[in-house]
C-alpha cells in the first residue's frame, strides 16, 4: 500500500512538472530533435527503436514494445540568438534599423516530459506520453528593430510554447509486427510584444491598420492560449533478427484560434501544428550495440501562419495584411531531418549513447526580415548520453546536445529600405530522467 501511494504521488508530481514547464525549443524548426532523454541522446532517432514510455511522441507502436513502465525527466535548454542589420536606408527611419541585436533577454528554459505505459495483456498496451514543443521565442534585450517596434519603442519579442498529451493504445499482431494509435491533445500559448510598427502610421508613413486586419489584436496583449487535437499512427516490424523498421505519421493538429492575435497570424489568429511523417530503421550490430536511423518530414508550409511568405514590399504587405487567410507569415519551408544514433551496452548497468541530427533549413534567405521574430535556423545537433541501472531496478538517464551555430543571411525588401540581415543561433541543453518498471 505504501509503495502504491508513493508511486501515485510520484506520478502526480511528474505530470505537474510536465504541465507547468513546456519546452521552449527551436531545433528542427520549432519541433524538438527528439523526445525523451534516451532518444535525444541518440540524435532523436526512435521510430524503429523505442526505449521508454515517451515513445508515443515519435511512434505510438513502440509503447507495446517497452512494457510496463513509467518515465519522467527535467532539464534546461539554452539558446543563443542574434540578428544584425546593415545597409538599410528606410524612407522614414533612415539608418535607424541598422545594428546588432541581442535576442537573449530570456535565455534559460525549463524542460519536462512524462510517460506511463501499462500492458493490458501480453499483446496490448495503454499509456500516455506528455511532451512539449516550442521555440518561436525571442526577447530583444535593450535595442529593438525600429521598423517592428514603431513609435512605442516597446521591446520586441514573441513566445510560443506547445504541450502535448498523447493517450496511446498499441498492440502486437504477432511477434514481428506492432501497431499504435495516439490521440494527440494539444495546448499552446503565445504572446507578442513590440510589433506596433505594423499598425503605427507614425512609424511607417501610412494610415494605421493598413498592414493588419485588426490593430488591437496585433501586439502587446499578453498571453493567449489555444487547444486542439490530432492523431498519430505508427508501425514497427521486425524484418530480420537484427533489423527492425518503423513508420509514423501525425496529422495536422487543428487548434482553436489565438483571438488576442487575430491581427497577427493568418486566418484570423489560426496557428495549427503541422503534419509530419517519418521512416526509421534499427540495426543490432552486435549483441551490445544498436544503430538507429530516422528520416522525418515536417510540413510547415501546410500552416498558413508559418508557411505564408513574409512581405515582399510595402504594397505586398498592404495587400496580404496580417490576419488574412493569405496574410503575411514567416515563409518557412518544409523540413527534412535525418537522425543517426548509436546505443552501446557497456556493462550490465551502463548504456552509452551518441548521435547526430541534420535538418534542412526552414528559413529561406528571402524571409530573414520577418524571421527576426523567430530565427529557428538550427540545422546540426551533436548528442550524447548514458543510462545507469540502479540497485532498486530504476534507471537514471542523462542527455546533452549541442546545436552548432548556424547563420542565415538575406536582403530586406527594397521598399522597406533594403540592406541585409543575418540571423544567428546556437544551443545547448542538458536533461536528466528517471525510469522504472511498474507492477
Amino acid at each position: 500500500m505504501m509503495k502504491r501511494t508513493a508511486r501515485r504521488t510520484l506520478l502526480a508530481s511528474a505530470v505537474a512538472a510536465a504541465l507547468t514547464a513546456p519546452a521552449a525549443h527551436a531545433t528542427v524548426g520549432y519541433f524538438q530533435h527528439g523526445y525523451g532523454d534516451r532518444a535525444k541522446a541518440m540524435g532523436g532517432a526512435g521510430i524503429a527503436y523505442p526505449q521508454d514510455a515517451i515513445a508515443a511522441a515519435t511512434n505510438p507502436a513502440g509503447m507495446v514494445l517497452v512494457g510496463d513502465r513509467m518515465d519522467f525527466g527535467v532539464g534546461v535548454f539554452r539558446p543563443v540568438r542574434d540578428a544584425t542589420v546593415s545597409g538599410n536606408s528606410h524612407p522614414l527611419l533612415g539608418t535607424a534599423n541598422n545594428g546588432s541585436y541581442d535576442l537573449n533577454n530570456d535565455q534559460n528554459f525549463p524542460l519536462a516530459h512524462f510517460g506511463y505505459n501499462r500492458m493490458m495483456s501480453p499483446n496490448l498496451s495503454f499509456g500516455v506520453s506528455i511532451y512539449g514543443n516550442g521555440g518561436m521565442n525571442t526577447s530583444y534585450e535593450g535595442k529593438s528593430i525600429p521598423l517592428f517596434a514603431g513609435s512605442t519603442g516597446v521591446a520586441q519579442g514573441v513566445d510560443l510554447a506547445q504541450l502535448f498529451v498523447a493517450p496511446t493504445v498499441a498492440w502486437k499482431f504477432n511477434d514481428r509486427h506492432a501497431f499504435g494509435l495516439s490521440l494527440v491533445l494539444a495546448y499552446q500559448r503565445f504572446k507578442a510584444n513590440g510589433l506596433a510598427g505594423f499598425r503605427d502610421g507614425d512609424a511607417n508613413g501610412v494610415p494605421d491598420n493598413i498592414f493588419t486586419i485588426d490593430n488591437t489584436k496585433l501586439t502587446n496583449n499578453g498571453y493567449d492560449t489555444s487547444t486542439g487535437a490530432g492523431v498519430r499512427i505508427g508501425w514497427i516490424g521486425q524484418l530480420t533478427p537484427r533489423v527492425s523498421m518503423g513508420l509514423t505519421y501525425a496529422s495536422k493538429t487543428f487548434m482553436s484560434k489565438f483571438d488576442k492575435y487575430k491581427g497577427l497570424f493568418a486566418e484570423g489568429g489560426d496557428f495549427d501544428i503541422p503534419a509530419n511523417y517519418g521512416i526509421g530503421f534499427a540495426f543490432k550490430a552486435t549483441e551490445r550495440t544498436t544503430i538507429a536511423l530516422d528520416v522525418m518530414r515536417i510540413l510547415y508550409s501546410g500552416v498558413n501562419s508559418v508557411g505564408n511568405p513574409g512581405p515582399a514590399s510595402v504594397s505586398d504587405a498592404q495587400t496580404r495584411r496580417l490576419g488574412q487567410s493569405d496574410g503575411m507569415g514567416f515563409g518557412w519551408d518544409d523540413v527534412t531531418a535525418v537522425k543517426l544514433g548509436v546505443a552501446h551496452q557497456y556493462s550490465g548497468r551502463l548504456t552509452l549513447r551518441a548521435g547526430f541530427t541534420y535538418n534542412t533549413q526552414p528559413i529561406p534567405s528571402s524571409e530573414v526580415m520577418f524571421n527576426s521574430l523567430a530565427p529557428g535556423v538550427i540545422q546540426k545537433h551533436l548528442t550524447f548520453g548514458a543510462t545507469w541501472k540502479l540497485n532498486n531496478g530504476g534507471e537514471l538517464t542523462v542527455s546533452y546536445f549541442h546545436a552548432f551555430e548556424e547563420d542565415v543571411s538575406g536582403n530586406w525588401p527594397a521598399t522597406f529600405g533594403g540592406g541585409r540581415e543575418t540571423l544567428s543561433m546556437y544551443q545547448d541543453a542538458i536533461g536528466i530522467s528517471y525510469g522504472m518498471p511498474i507492477k
